[in-house]
């Protein structure tokens, strides 16, 4: 006997729906009567009532304006019969505000055909669920029994499409709809349970079955409307989830998934309701992602190839072509560079825009940081299909072009994060008969084919043509530098071997260029230049791999130079870039890597030529850009000639130094102080610099300059505090004859340093430049005195707290000699400010003399001094009456300014 719970459930299944569907159309006859009476009474006393006639066809268009109904809030498009003369035919936007407010006024006022179609399909799938866990019929009558229910409803829903209609104007709106998409998803689910829960059918068999109910629903779509199609596809998706059932590898429900896609798609495809092609891919993809997390690894690789055939439909079906032909503005464009009022892409190149992203989005979540080799390949090669599709296949489909960056982008990430599938690779390289490795091999030619490809793809023209060259000028080389920073392939199979694979790639670039030069002539190099960044790219990373540091960067510099004459004799405005590309490699390798540390203790016969190649190319490359007007690289080659002429200077300088001295090391000593702070005030000045040309950049370089100036004060506090050799701190001694010892790299270099900013930067603000005048006359200053008192004191009584009177003398002598030859220049140059520096330079002699060699000094020094102050300072004043006579202009300068053309004059 039937429990009594089971009854109650059955009419609770069976009959309310069944209540429902009864009182709609006892209903429907005296509803259509009210409302030819109400037209009747609207019309005129002698017209007479329309009485609507029932039709068996297709539902006509609804107007987009009306709300009361999903299919005429989303006819979007016009169906297939129709020619499309719409102007914004394709450009149907889904997710709109408006749009949005219709769908949820419709499910408020027709929300119990929702409920009335998912229970009719629960009704189906529990109907085989029952059966299975009570065993009340044979597993043969399950299915069948719900194979006929799902008929019945088919039946039922098309009977009453036919005997009373499913149009707006009728009462039964809906009504078939909800009857035959509960049939089609109570069919989906006899099927699958047929194939899952027990067993009967195979694969083949199970597919052919979907794929006939798939038809048929495309068959009553095209009736019904995009209701039936609403519940066919969520229906469809979800009967997997909710049947249930165990299997050791479910992938094959992503051929039932793509299947159900793939109706969403073509029922869209053929009445143009946009919305609809929406949800089939977001429930494909969906219900796809969720068995993926359900089943775990044991999917990974059929979910990845699931999301590339989703990917390929979503390109094909709506516009109903085997080659797309997707026409309007990238949507890349539209997107990051839409004006205000320009039209959208249309719909097929936007759903294709979405589906790729998703599906590459979802294959690289799939893939990150696998160590399962079988799953990594899959995705490298799905992705690198996808990306050769779009660029061969879609080649007629402008609007695609843009979408190849998405899929190469997930294969670059994959790559990237492979490291543990690598490491799996070398290990599996040990065992006896494995020792070849062609893993880096196979994923550079994967990268080559690609940027072959997107070259033959700019070579056709197109309004992308541009961004293939660019493309396919960086996909293989970035995919090359990506090996190397995460696999190292060099320690498994050699630097050369790899190296060759960088060579391979420029030769590649270098018959990429040619091509290009042949196509575009003279007018255009843009993709030439694209072409032959790369290739230099790529030679400069051969070399990284095989050649030793000094090496290295030799090479580097050649290929700037070799990019600068490219540049001159081609016209590849784009060489620039490569340029300051390597300008920067070089000057990180001459300073930080391996930098300073390496010049200091490396074999001089490598340090030197290293550095004057740097100087050398950099200079020629600088007088090839002057000769063609690249303002630009003019100023970075230029500021680099100047700053690496210095670390040339500097380092030629510490190690004669070092080997004059004898020292092991310089350590502290205020001449390896005064050398560091002359390189970093050179490399602070290069900043300085190139600061007229801003840009993007310019933040960078003044944060650079800052920097470099700070280590520069730095440096100079030791040399002026603690490694002074009359500093208590460290026992430093000068070393070398007078004048030409070790005070001068201490002191007079970082002068000499701090004199060429003030001279070589005309384009600073005069504050600064007076500034970096002002700091090399004080630190010149010094090391002139420093220098007197080691003339006098000698090396080992400089720390003396004493002074002698020649001291005192001389330095007496030394300003007067200083204050005049600045009085001097002033006359010279006619520079006001020169002059008073002069003066201020003699007034503190003169101060010195009274206040403090009075006292100090006796004898004939005291007499000496005094008479030499006076002859001096009647000496100045002829000279400054002599050249007021000579220079009326001078006689009358304003005392504020100098003249315009002060630095222009001489003397």
């Amino acid at each position: 006997m039937i429990p009594a719970y089971m009854l109650i459930g059955a009419l609770v299944v069976f009959g309310v729906p069944a209540a429902i569907i009864y009182l709609l159309i006892s209903n429907a006859s005296l509803r259509r009567r009210v409302a030819i009476l109400e037209q009747a009474f609207a019309r005129p006393e002698n017209a007479t009532p329309a009485i609507p006639v029932q039709r068996a066809g297709p539902p006509p268009l609804i107007d987009i304006s009306e709300t009361d109904g999903v299919g005429g809030d989303f006819h979007e498009r016009p169906p297939l019969p129709q020619p499309d003369t719409s102007a914004t035919a394709s450009q149907a936007i889904v997710f709109t505000a408006v749009n949005m407010r219709k769908l949820t006024s419709w499910i408020t006022q027709n929300w119990f055909y929702a409920v009335s179609a998912l229970s009719l399909a629960l009704a189906g799938v529990f109907l085989v669920i029952y059966g299975a866990e009570q065993g009340l019929l044979p597993p043969s009558i399950r299915i069948i029994s719900a194979l006929a229910l799902g008929c019945g409803l088919i039946a039922a829903g098309e009977y009453i499409r036919r005997r009373y209609g499913d149009e707006k104007a009728v009462s039964t709106i809906y009504l078939p709809s909800t009857l035959s998409g509960a049939g089609i998803v109570t069919l989906f689910a006899a099927i699958l349970a047929a194939r899952w829960l027990y067993g009967f059918t195979g694969p083949e068999v199970t597919l052919a079955g979907l794929a006939v109910v798939g038809a048929i629903a495309m068959v009553l779509g095209w009736f019904y409307g995009p209701f039936l199609a609403a519940v066919g596809i969520l229906g469809a998706m979800a009967a997997p989830f909710v049947i249930g059932g165990s299997s050791e590898d479910p992938s094959g429900l992503y051929a039932y998934f793509a299947v159900v896609t793939v109706m969403g798609l073509a029922i869209d495809t053929f009445r143009r309701w946009a919305w609809v092609s929406v949800l089939a891919l977001i429930a494909g993809f969906a219900s796809g992602w969720l068995l993926s997390v359900g089943a775990g690894a044991i999917v990974s690789i059929s979910f990845v190839l699931y999301l590339a055939a989703l990917s390929f439909a979503a390109i094909m079906i709506p516009v109903r072509s085997l080659k797309p032909d997707h026409q309007g503005a990238l949507l890349s464009m539209s997107i990051l560079a839409r004006s205000e009022g320009a039209a959208w892409p249309e719909f097929p190149a936007r759903l294709a825009g979405a589906a790729i992203l998703a599906a590459s989005l979802l294959i690289l979540h799939t893939t990150l940081e696998t160590s399962d080799q079988s799953l990594f390949w899959v995705a490298v090669l799905t992705l690198t299909a996808l990306t050769m599709a779009l660029i061969v296949w879609a080649r007629n489909a402008p609007a695609l072009a843009d979408l190849i960056a998405l899929p190469a982008a997930a294969l670059l990430a994959i790559v990237w994060s492979s490291s543990r599938v690598w490491s799996g690779v070398v290990s599996a390289s040990q065992t006896p008969g494995n020792e070849l490795i062609l893993m880096p091999t196979i994923i550079v030619a994967i990268g080559l084919l690609v940027s072959i490809a997107a070259a033959w793809r700019s070579l056709r023209g197109g309004p992308a043509y541009q961004f293939a060259a660019a493309f396919a000028a960086l996909f293989a080389p970035v995919l090359a530098v990506i090996i190397e920073v995460q696999w190292q392939p060099a320690h498994s199979i050699g630097a050369y071997p790899w190296a060759l694979h960088a060579m391979v790639i420029g030769a590649a670039m270098v018959l990429i260029a040619y091509r290009f030069a042949r196509q575009d002539g003279p007018e255009d190099r843009s993709r030439v230049s694209f072409a032959v960044l790369s290739a230099l790219a790529c030679i400069a990373f051969g070399m990284v791999v095989i050649l030793t540091s000094a090496a290295l960067t030799i090479a580097l510099a050649v290929t700037v130079v070799a990019a600068a004459w490219l540049d001159r004799q081609y016209s590849l405005p784009l060489m620039g870039t490569y340029i300051l590309a390597g300008v920067a490699t070089i000057g990180y390798r001459l300073v930080a890597d391996p930098g300073l540390g390496w010049a200091l203790d490396a074999p001089i016969m490598e340090v030197l030529p290293t550095y004057l190649i740097a100087f050398t190319a950099f200079a020629v490359s600088w007088v090839f850009m002057t000769s063609i007007n690249r303002p630009r690289s003019e100023v970075i080659l230029e500021s680099a000639s100047i700053s690496s002429f210095g670390l040339l200077l500097s380092v030629a300088l510490y190690r004669f130094l070092l080997h004059w001295t004898g020292l092991p090391s310089a350590g502290e000593s205020h001449w390896a102080a005064g050398i560091d702070t002359a390189i970093w005030i050179v490399l602070g000045l290069a900043q300085l610099r190139r600061l007229q040309l801003g840009g993007p950049l310019r933040s960078v370089r003044i944060g650079m300059a800052v920097i470099f100036f700070t280590i520069a004060f730095i440096r100079f506090a030791v040399a002026l505090v603690f490694s002074n050799p009359i500093s208590v701190y460290i026992d430093d001694q000068v070393i070398g004859p007078v004048l030409l010892n070790t005070l001068m790299p201490a002191y007079l270099l970082p002068a000499a340093a701090l004199l060429l900013g003030a001279i070589w930067l005309k384009d600073l603000q005069s504050v600064l430049r007076k500034a970096l005048m002002i700091l090399a006359g004080a630190v010149a200053t010094f090391w002139l005195t420093m220098t007197i008192r080691h003339g006098w004191r000698g090396a080992e009584d400089m720390a003396s707290v004493s002074a002698s009177q020649g001291e005192l003398y001389t330095y007496t002598v030394a300003i007067m000699i200083v204050g005049a030859a600045a009085f001097y220049q002033s006359l010279a140059r006619r520079s006001v400010n020169l002059r008073r520096a002069g003066l201020i330079i003699i007034g503190l002699a003169v101060a010195k003399v009274f206040f403090i060699d009075i006292g100090e000094l006796d004898g004939l020094t005291r007499v000496f001094a005094l008479l030499f102050l006076g002859l001096t300072l009647a000496a100045l004043a002829w000279l400054n009456r002599w050249a007021n006579g000579h220079d009326p202009q001078l006689k009358h300068q304003p005392d504020d300014k100098e003249p315009a053309d002060a630095s222009d004059r001489s003397p």
